[in-house]
């Protein structure tokens, strides 16, 4: 099944492998798809030339913002590459970056999004000592605008089992090897909200997917997110794909669906009580709190959507 599983990385394991010669390293090209994140890109843009991996390659495609976000890129100089023009969305952005690129072991990270320190050397130290995985991936924590952490994506140890019920691994945190990326076709650029989960799917069905157990980037959520404000959208491409890809919809997304509408009802009802519920409360109450609580509020608001009231 491709299975991987979650491997403990250490921070002195990484050592031996920035005291190598820089010519003996695999360069590592880093994109970032942008369109008018002014107020976060910063962040992303700092956490990406922070990584201490001396051969890494960054380059951002922007869609043609008209917010700050140009002359945030042009105040870094030769630091990184950019290019700034209308685009037909992220995934064809983001492929766009990966042609420009030359790098052998690839990533993406989110123009709101932000990988932690040593993610990039925790990475390519783990697929040189394993050449025969084509894609390692880590966890990932879940913040605010103010870069607090929220929560954590709900990452798994990698196999097509799992994958058919949720998506195990969080986008920014996952590094791939080219020839496999190019193998599979690169993101299917007709989808605009879960490039990365059939990215995996198509990955997983032909090559090693493996998991390191250490955080290796953080994923911004707050209501004007894509995944939170075009959330009915992004759920219609998550089920298409699963029927295309397994035959059937499973329970999982049909919950996560219903969470979503409860965030679109009522954000701070679900930031402010549901996940610190997770904190406070038993294990199988907070379960039942993420399963049922947002299915019987969706029935609530699907009930008055019918009545003639406003989604």
């Amino acid at each position: 099944e491709g299975a991987g599983r979650g491997c403990p990385l250490r921070g002195a394991t990484i050592r031996p492998l920035l005291m190598m010669p820089h010519d003996n390293l695999p360069l590592v090209s880093i994109i970032t798809p942008s369109f008018n994140q002014g107020q976060f890109i910063r962040d992303t843009i700092e956490s990406v030339l922070s990584q201490e991996y001396p051969k890494l390659e960054y380059i951002v495609m922007d869609g043609g913002s008209t917010d700050e976000t140009l002359d945030i890129l042009r105040s870094y100089g030769d630091r990184l590459t950019w290019r700034s023009a209308p685009d037909q969305g992220q995934a064809d952005a983001v492929n766009s970056g990966f042609r420009l690129a030359k790098g052998e072991i690839l990533g993406w990270v989110n123009s709101d999004d932000t990988y932690e320190p040593g993610a990039v050397t925790a990475a390519v130290e783990h697929l040189t000592a394993h050449p025969d995985i084509a894609v390692v991936y880590g966890n990932a924590y879940y913040i605010d605008h103010h870069h607090t952490v929220i929560g954590a994506h709900p990452t798994e140890d990698f196999s097509m089992s799992r994958l058919a019920e949720t998506c195990v691994i969080g986008q920014p945190a996952a590094f791939i090897r080219r020839h496999p990326l190019e193998a599979v076709g690169m993101l299917d650029p007709t989808l605009h909200y879960c490039m990365d989960y059939d990215l995996w799917i198509r990955l997983g069905r032909r090559y090693r997917i493996d998991r390191i157990d250490r955080f290796l980037a953080s994923m911004r959520r707050h209501p004007h997110t894509k995944s939170f404000s075009q959330s009915d959208q992004m759920f219609r491409e998550i089920y298409a794909i699963a029927r295309r890809s397994f035959g059937r919809v499973p329970p999982h997304w049909r919950a996560c669906r219903a969470y979503y509408r409860l965030v679109n009802l009522s954000w701070p009802l679900a930031r402010w009580v549901l996940w610190p519920a997770r904190r406070i409360v038993p294990r199988s109450v907070e379960q039942w709190l993420r399963k049922q609580l947002p299915l019987i509020l969706d029935r609530v608001t699907t009930r008055r959507i019918g009545e003639g009231g406003v989604r």
